[in-house]
């Protein structure tokens, strides 16, 4: 990828999933394999991955597998196995963590690294962009200020830099990713195993460093979800080009109004923007307007992008209570009423909190002017209770059908030849292709009738993937051409051009590391540094690192650490931040969750937090199945 490109990067769960991405605008998508991906539950067969990444190259767009989790030695020969296995089926990037990967015999496969690698200094990512990876995911927590400096960091001469990725929508995790070892140390899954239990999303009491509760029964760690729309251009500014959507175990409405929302506001950019261009071919026409707040969400945040904000947690619940429509105004036995500011519909889903303050939702069977009768009436809703839409039954169901058609533009030159016709055919990337015609020169009895009858047929291209923008007809005469002539030579070129894409269409080239090794920005790697194994081990040491702890994931860690680490504050939240209040000390709190029981402890020269704790008695390492 160039420096002028810009791509458009969606979440695929499975193959179907990663085909409607491409078909609702997006340039590339990321997978799973069959094993060692960040989310466990969302892996792939090699046949699959083969299946998305044909329906990719007809738009050149690319297909990315995440092999991001970090890994113990017996399961290496198993990834580097399941690696070739992607390239031979047409993958064209591996996503990864463990940089054990990079001691082994691997295809000639980009390597992009993950965001479980933690990029936030520029330190961190010129030595990744040095030791051969082409695209690098920043961390979340980036301001605009941050992103342009690490970007300014990358600048090698004249040389291509690596592609900075960034996350531009869906959940977020409290904690810098790649740094959060409370799952593990809690239930013994391993969230850098791909296995997290999301402790962030369970409510939790804040005490003071005197007992004093602070909060009740809240989501404290549980962020709201993340939003750029309003910040795409300053990121291209800042010198992001891969906009990337979480959500590989969302389902299948959420990425397909997802990704039209964002390939819809890029697009608007690129034309207002001509040094940039779209990472793939094709534009993107759909039956439904994109609406982000519709599907799955926990309200919206652009979280440190604009610097430090108050209002970035999801506090209230981690489900999705949707949007507001209007408070309940009377009661009857089956059925309330609602001034609601939307049109319901039959088969919406509401929200509303009880009296315990917990989301708890219902289903509307049927609408009749204001009254609503749910499958089953609720008992404890009251008049005065606001509620929410999480399910738009209507837009739902539009997304359930063909939602999109993404076709490439190409111009159509008919010319002729001594014994017959040809047709050249450009599409928008300037490939070209052509067929021949031996047919008669005819002249046409009607020649207004004949051009209109020659653009008609050269221009059927319904059941193809291309749109033309532009037909010409080079003859010397009007001639004649039959429709079934007409159509067999288009159909003809159009084979031959589909023909000289896929021709076109080449694996992206592999980052060739520099040499001699470069050296890590440290000489000491703690458990942070996530080491599983002994190649992990070789590649620190060759680049350096001169002591190198076992990862958390061994247990070798028997008393209180960081578990997570992360830059929204708690102290900030509540308006107790030294920085906030004079006279206030930044002492420890505490977080209660039942019977268990966090520290928290605040660094704020570097304006972070930290949750203390410790492995639970009997926590082995997680498995995660090694494929054949």
């Amino acid at each position: 990828m160039t420096s002028a490109t810009l791509e458009l990067l969606a979440p695929a769960k499975n193959a179907d999933f990663g085909i409607e991405a491409i078909d609702h605008g997006a340039d590339a998508v990321y997978i799973g394999g069959p094993a060692f991906g960040a989310r466990a539950n969302a892996g792939n067969s090699v046949a699959d991955i083969e299946r998305l990444a044909a329906h990719a190259r007809r738009y050149h767009a690319r297909v990315f597998v995440t092999l991001n989790t970090i890994l113990r030695d017996d399961e290496l020969d198993a990834a580097r196995r399941i690696a070739w296995q992607i390239y031979e089926a047409g993958a064209d990037a591996l996503i990864v963590q463990d940089m054990g990967l990079l001691e082994l015999d691997l295809p000639p496969l980009q390597l992009h690294a993950s965001t479980q690698t933690d990029i936030r200094t520029p330190a961190k990512a010129r030595f990744l962009q040095d030791v051969g990876f082409s695209q690098i995911v920043l961390a979340r927590e980036l301001t605009l200020k941050e992103i342009a400096t690490i970007a300014e960091g990358l600048k090698v001469g004249a040389g291509e830099t690596a592609t900075l990725e960034f996350f531009v929508h869906g959940a977020l995790c409290v904690a810098y990713s790649g740094q959060c070892y409370i799952s593990h140390a809690h239930t013994g899954r391993s969230a850098n195993r791909g296995e997290c239990s999301q402790a962030c999303r369970l409510p939790y009491t804040l005490a003071d460093e005197a007992g004093r509760i602070v909060a009740h029964d809240k989501h404290l760690l549980s962020m709201k979800d993340n939003d750029q729309s309003a910040n795409l251009a300053a990121l291209i500014e800042a010198g992001i080009r891969s906009f990337k959507i979480e959500g590989r175990l969302k389902d299948l409405s959420y990425v397909k109004n997802i990704t039209a929302h964002y390939r819809s506001l890029l697009d608007a950019l690129l034309d207002a923007t001509p040094q940039y261009r779209r990472a793939s071919s094709g534009r993107c026409s759909y039956t439904f307007t994109p609406r982000p707040e519709k599907t799955f969400n926990r309200g919206a945040t652009d979280y440190f992008v604009n610097e430090r904000q108050a209002d970035i947690g999801a506090f209230d619940t981690p489900k999705f209570s949707g949007e507001a429509i209007g408070e309940v105004s009377r009661i009857g036995p089956d059925w309330f009423e609602a001034a609601a500011g939307a049109a319901l519909h039959n088969g919406d889903g509401l929200s509303y909190f009880d009296a315990h303050r917990e989301l708890v939702g219902l289903r509307i069977n049927r609408v009749d002017g204001m009254r609503l009768f749910p499958m089953q009436m609720p008992d404890d809703l009251a008049v005065g209770t606001l509620l929410y839409r999480n399910r738009d039954q209507e837009f739902e169901r539009a997304l359930e059908k063909k939602s999109a058609e993404r076709r490439i533009g190409i111009r159509l030159q008919l010319g002729e030849t001594p014994d017959g016709f040809t047709l050249a055919l450009t599409d928008e990337d300037g490939i070209a292709a052509s067929a021949a015609l031996p047919h008669a020169h005819e002249l046409a009895k009607n020649p207004e009738r004949a051009d209109a009858g020659l653009r008609e047929n050269l221009g059927k291209l319904g059941t193809t993937r291309f749109d033309a923008t532009e037909i010409s007809l080079d003859l010397s005469q009007p001639w004649f051409l039959p429709a079934s002539a007409a159509n067999g030579l288009r159909r003809a070129a159009i084979a031959a051009l589909e023909a000289a894409r896929a021709a076109a269409c080449r694996r992206l080239p592999r980052r060739a590391p520099v040499e001699p090794p470069v050296a890590y920005p440290e000489n000491e790697l703690s458990y942070l540094g996530n080491v599983l194994n002994g190649a992990a081990r070789s590649f620190y040491a060759k680049h350096g690192v001169t002591l190198i702890a076992d990862a958390y994931e061994t247990n070798s860690e028997k008393g209180e650490v960081s578990l997570m680490i992360t830059r929204h504050c708690l102290r900030y939240s509540y308006n107790l931040c030294p920085k906030q209040v004079k006279g206030i000390r930044p002492d420890p709190m505490t977080l209660v969750n039942g019977k268990e029981k966090l520290t928290l402890r605040f660094d704020c020269k570097k304006c972070e937090m930290h949750v203390i704790g410790k492995l639970k008695k009997g926590r082995q390492i997680s498995i995660v199945p090694v494929a054949p």
